[in-house]
């Protein structure tokens, strides 16, 4: 017998195989090297019925409720269209009751 013992529960030894090191990843080049400034700039959005207090929100403006309304006849998010909380419930009343009126459509279903 030896006095040796495994160090761990199998045989072969418990030591880890050393991993081979990872190639270190070059620098990023500066922003003007990258391509200039960002392409995209995101202008603040406003309400524009808080700006305008003259500018009401009707279910028999369509024109006006057709900017609210995606091409698929789904209301467009707050996030899209920088109305106010208190206005975006207004208009999304206002779309549905004109829906309802057939002033706008449910659905934009396309011919196939």
């Amino acid at each position: 017998m030896s006095d040796e013992r495994p160090t761990s529960g199998g045989e072969g030894g418990g030591e880890r195989p050393e991993r081979p090191e990872r190639p270190e990843r070059p620098e990023r080049p500066e922003r003007s090297e990258r391509g200039g400034d960002r392409k995209f700039f995101a202008k603040p959005k406003f309400c524009q019925f808080c700006a305008d207090k003259t500018l009401t929100i009707d279910y028999k403006k369509v024109d006006l409720l057709r900017k609210y309304v995606t091409e698929e006849g789904s209301l467009r998010p707050r996030r899209q269209t920088g109305a106010c909380a208190k206005h975006q419930r207004i208009v999304a009343a206002a779309v549905k009751q004109a829906r309802h009126v057939a002033l706008l459509p449910f659905a934009n279903r396309g011919i196939d």
